[in-house]
């Protein structure tokens, strides 16, 4: 089999339409290479149910898949088209004689992509049983997978963070869920203990669960919502109507704090982003109007745009009104709950996390396992983000394993996108898209030069 090569970035959108096999052995910067070499198996006419790839002879294979994104009603779901597509990979996966384990980090079922006009939700073990129905075959094809002897593990990601233990231990008797602090997991496994797999929201300050800044507002233990759930809700009615550009009259802080004043400059970071998103997002909706009405997560309530707007106060501090006030004040406390293991200031996480978001969670990645004194890990693979990465240092490996919405807006270029991990006494990684076609498509060198 021939090395990969480097493509620029038009000649990897024409071989993604072609969609010609391209599972090929690694190139030395840090493409895949399995022991014993792997032939790519696409499919034949009528799309029979073929291995994903030639097997070695040691079941040593981890494969994970994050931000499917299932939804509970298929008229504005980011995962309908997709879905068939994952059913016939998971086809596939239960016919390749070398995977040990699937994983699927986070973003499964998902509860935060609703618009505007669902709801309120009151009972979250009735919603995610919903979601469950509404795609049936994907969790049917989940049982196969663990009738076949595949480990299917699960690590919560944000847009099911309340989903409970108990739910996907009825859905799917077997599944392994991992949980530490609440709305949250890390995954460890590998022959050597050596590879961590989460969704990564946790050093998210917009994403991560946020169980401190509205419980005075809510006077309960119970908040989990943090900023990223309102406007997921908000950009999903934008999209149900065709993502409108409309002019909103927002307020604007013109002031810049001090450089000095960190606690503000936060509040400025904050702001901005908002202030940023809701001018890209330009739902229907007026400043002031309830479009937010919850009952759970302790809140019992409806809310305006305008309650979460950061706004300069009359002492001259910026914060928002009523939702999130003093936003950045929290974030030590949230990560500290948050079982985050290596602090990040909120300067840095609540500017980079959205404008940096590829360099940001390979930066999270390296600070949080790969380069700490008191861990043995070589391998990191992250989701959230949507964007796919692929980073090789020596012998440790970095991958994000992207997402399987039927658009995806965060990286064009590719959806249908997983990691493989090939544990033993040294590691190697990839990350490939699984095509219309069916066949593989190998990313590992495109999304690190991209």
């Amino acid at each position: 089999m021939k090395k990969s090569k480097k493509l620029s970035r038009r000649a990897f959108l024409k071989g993604a339409a072609i969609g010609g096999l391209t599972l090929a052995a690694a190139a030395i910067d840090g493409s895949f290479s399995f022991s014993n070499r792997v032939i790519a198996a696409g499919l034949g006419s009528g799309r029979d149910i073929q291995p994903l790839w030639k097997a070695s002879r040691h079941k040593n294979k981890i494969i994970v898949v994050s931000d499917l994104h299932f939804g509970i009603d298929d008229s504005f779901a980011e995962n309908v088209h997709n879905r068939a597509l994952f059913i016939e990979f998971l086809r596939r996966l239960q016919q390749t004689a070398d995977i040990r384990e699937l994983v699927i980090a986070g973003d499964f079922l998902d509860e935060w992509f609703l618009p505007l006009t669902y709801g309120p939700i009151t009972d979250f073990q009735t919603f995610f049983l919903q979601v469950a129905k509404n795609n049936q075959d994907v969790i049917d094809e989940l049982n196969n997978v663990m009738k076949k002897g595949i480990k299917l593990v699960y690590v919560i990601g944000n847009h099911d963070m309340n989903m409970e233990i108990g739910i996907l231990k009825y859905l799917l008797p077997g599944i392994i869920q991992t949980r530490d602090a609440k709305g949250l997991g890390r995954y460890v496994t590998g022959d050597r203990k050596e590879i961590v797999i989460e969704h990564c929201h946790r050093y998210d300050p917009y994403s991560a669960p946020d169980r401190v800044s509205n419980k005075e507002l809510c006077r309960s233990d119970d908040t989990m919502y943090p900023p990223g759930y309102f406007y997921a809700r908000v950009g999903t009615s934008w999209v149900i109507e065709n993502k409108p550009k409309i002019k909103k009259n927002y307020p604007v802080i013109t002031k810049i704090p001090n450089s000095s004043n960190v606690d503000q400059m936060g509040a400025y970071a904050y702001a901005k982003t908002l202030e940023t998103l809701f001018n890209r997002i330009t739902e229907k909706s007026n400043f002031e109007d309830k479009i937010f009405k919850l009952k759970t997560c302790g809140f019992n309530g409806s809310y305006s745009l305008k309650d979460m707007y950061p706004v300069e106060q009359p002492d001259g501090t910026i914060s928002a009104p009523v939702l999130f006030r003093n936003f950045q004040r929290y974030w030590d406390e949230r990560q500290k709950m948050n079982d985050v293991w290596v602090k990040t200031p909120f300067l840095e996480a609540g500017t980079e996390a959205g404008t940096e978001t590829k360099k940001y969670f390979y930066k999270c990645a390296k600070k949080q396992y790969l380069e700490r004194n008191e861990s043995s890990f070589d391998v990191v693979v992250f989701g959230h983000t949507h964007i796919p990465d692929f980073q090789q240092d020596g012998k440790k490996f970095y991958v994000n394993s992207g997402t399987w919405v039927d658009h995806n807006s965060d990286y064009p270029p590719a959806t249908r996108t997983f990691a493989v991990i090939e544990t033993g006494i040294t590691d190697n990684a990839a990350l490939y898209e699984y095509t219309e076609e069916g066949t593989l498509d190998d990313l590992s060198v495109k999304v690190k030069n991209s």
